[in-house]
């Protein structure tokens, strides 16, 4: 299957059209879940959806940006975490929903801001934003920019053409070969380490392609201009079921690591909010709801280690 493009911008902003008409079955499929331009108002914000009705339990903050909206950084091209919907132009998937849940129990509506990934922390050091929420992965550099309250578990994976004709299994089978990724993910941080061991063990470096866009990516993939994509596990099922027959996984997940949402450095009344109200929806059973609705069960969180959010 072949994904293309309009002529505007890559990662995680651009809308995804057909190419063929013999693929419109399962282009159909896609262009329900990776839309979305940046440079369109519908994608660049608006108000989401309502995830839940429940009635407001916890205090709001004290220094939003907008009062009574919760305004949310997030790269919206990250199916199925935020990815716009091409039928009404605005950001959907869990991510978009568990934040829209958090700021019901604070009795405020989620504004979601479409985001360029690779600059989504500065932004939201700078203000743009109350919080972001974006399939973040919590690592030691990210803590040094912000706090996070932890809402999630993912791993990293390979996504192989079918039948893995290069027999790839792990980073370490990528020397000298071309492989797609992300601008800005702990991925292609990843890949630049995978990069230095080929060095070192005198082989070809790995020929990485990185791209905004990780849908863009994926079409690197289908087109055969690489051979793998590297990526966040859900990212990989996600692709998986929506080209039936065209891709696989090379090897297994690894590096499984808790995601969180950001949250400005030293904010404490912004923090303790999303904590408690994150805490209120797990108590509930909205957030398993939600996890259900997406078909990410191995992703669940059972226990949140808050001491995260202040390290």
């Amino acid at each position: 299957m072949l994904f293309s493009f309009p002529d505007q911008r890559r990662r995680r902003l651009n809308p995804v059209r057909g190419a063929f008409a013999g693929a419109l079955i399962v282009l159909t499929l896609l262009l329900t879940a990776c839309g979305g331009n940046a440079a369109t108002p519908a994608a660049s914000g608006g108000t989401t959806p309502a995830a839940t009705t429940s009635k407001p339990s916890i205090a709001a903050p004290t220094d939003l940006i907008t009062a009574g909206t919760l305004t949310v950084g997030s790269d919206t091209t990250y199916p199925p975490q935020e990815f716009i919907d091409t039928t009404t132009g605005k950001a959907t998937g869990f991510d978009v929903d568990l934040i829209t849940a958090i700021a019901e129990k604070m009795g405020l509506k989620a504004n979601v801001v479409t985001a360029n990934f690779d600059t989504i922390i500065d932004s939201l050091s700078n203000k743009r934003y109350d919080v972001v929420i974006s399939a973040l992965t919590i690592n030691a550099d990210r803590q040094k920019k912000v706090d996070f309250v932890p809402y999630f578990s993912a791993g990293e994976s390979l996504l192989v053409q079918k039948s893995n004709p290069k027999g790839i299994k792990t980073v370490d089978d990528l020397c000298g070969l071309d492989v797609g990724v992300q601008t800005g993910t702990v991925e292609e941080t990843d890949l630049g380490t995978a990069n230095t061991n080929c060095t070192k063990a005198g082989k070809a470096k790995i020929n990485v392609t990185s791209l905004k866009d990780q849908t863009a990516v994926v079409q690197l993939l289908a087109t055969s201009r690489v051979v793998a994509t590297y990526q966040d596990s859900p990212v990989t099922d996600y692709y998986l079921k929506q080209s039936p027959g065209q891709f696989e996984v090379g090897g297994s997940v690894v590096n499984a690591a808790q995601e969180g949402i950001a949250v400005r450095k030293g904010d404490t009344s912004m923090l303790t909010a999303v904590q408690s109200a994150f805490s209120a929806l797990k108590a509930d059973g909205t957030y398993h709801t939600l996890i259900q609705k997406w078909g990410l069960t191995n992703e669940e969180i059972t226990v949140v280690d808050q001491n995260l959010g202040v390290a």
